[in-house]
C-alpha cells in the first residue's frame, strides 16, 4: 500500500469519528459588547516647571557668546542658592547666531549684529516657589522668561487612579445597556487602555531684567491638572435576563 493510500484511509477514518450532528456545523461568533469610557482625576500640581533664559546681542559673536557666558555664570548659583537642586536644572538649547541687515539696492545682505541665547528648564518642587524663583532668575540674569507648566511627582499613580474610575465607568455602562437589550454580562472579553492628558503648560512670557527689582513679587497660581484615562472593552454577552 503507497503513502497516498494509507493517508487517505487515515483521513476516512477520522471523518467516521465525528459525531454526525456535528459534520458541517459551523462555529457560532460569541455575542459581544463593546464599551468606550473616560475616567478622570484633578489634582493640585506638585512642582512648577519653567524655562529661563538669557539672551545677548553683540556686533562680533565672540562678545556676544562671552556677555551670555558671564550672565549664565550669575544665573545658574543664583537658582542654587535659591533652593533649586542642581539636578532640576537642566540647559535645554544654545544658539549663537548671526542677524542680518536686508538686501538693498546699495548691497548684498550684512551681518548687523549677533545674538546669543542660552535657555536652561528648571523644575521647582513646589508651586508656591515658583514666582520667587523667576524673580530671583530675573534680578540675576535671566531676560527671557517662558513655558510655565506644572506637574506631579507621580504622573503614574494618578494615571492609575483615573483607569480604575474608567473601567467602572465601562462596567457600569455595560451593564446598562446589557439590561436594557435583555441581555446579562459576561466576563471582560478583551481590555485596552489610553494614555493620561495632564493639563497643557500655561505660557508666561517676561523680558526686561532691569525692571524686576522695581516690580511686586510674580504671582503663580497652579490651578489643578487634570489626568483622563481611556478603556475599551469587550464584554460577553450572555443569553436572558441578570439572575
Amino acid at each position: 500500500m503507497n503513502v497516498w493510500m494509507k493517508t487517505m484511509r487515515g483521513a476516512a477514518l477520522a471523518l467516521l469519528l465525528i459525531p454526525a450532528g456535528l459534520v458541517g456545523q459551523q462555529t457560532q461568533p460569541t455575542p459581544s459588547l463593546t464599551v468606550n469610557a473616560v475616567g478622570s482625576v484633578d489634582k493640585e500640581p506638585e512642582q512648577g516647571v519653567v524655562l529661563l533664559a538669557v539672551e545677548s546681542e553683540a556686533a562680533t559673536a565672540k562678545v556676544a557668546a562671552d556677555a551670555n557666558a558671564a550672565r549664565m555664570s550669575q544665573l545658574i548659583p543664583a537658582l542654587r542658592r535659591a533652593g533649586v537642586a542642581e539636578r532640576n536644572i537642566r540647559t535645554v538649547s544654545y544658539n549663537l547666531q548671526p542677524e542680518y541687515v536686508p538686501q538693498t539696492r546699495d548691497g548684498p545682505p550684512r551681518i548687523a549684529k549677533y545674538r546669543a541665547i542660552n535657555m536652561v528648564r528648571v523644575t521647582v518642587d513646589t508651586v508656591a516657589r515658583l514666582g520667587s524663583v523667576i524673580d530671583i532668575a530675573i534680578a540675576s540674569g535671566a531676560n527671557r522668561v517662558e513655558n510655565i507648566s506644572f506637574q506631579l511627582r507621580d504622573y503614574h499613580a494618578a494615571h492609575l487612579e483615573a483607569v480604575r474610575i474608567a473601567t467602572r465607568n465601562a462596567r457600569r455602562e455595560a451593564e446598562v445597556v446589557a439590561e436594557a437589550a435583555g441581555e446579562r454580562l459576561g466576563q471582560a472579553l478583551s481590555i485596552n487602555t489610553g494614555g493620561y492628558s495632564p493639563a497643557p503648560p500655561q505660557p508666561l512670557y517676561r523680558q526686561m531684567a532691569d525692571m524686576a527689582a522695581q516690580a511686586p513679587a510674580t504671582p503663580i497660581e497652579g490651578g489643578t491638572l487634570t489626568i483622563v484615562a481611556n478603556v475599551n472593552i469587550v464584554y460577553e454577552l450572555l443569553r436572558g435576563p441578570p439572575r
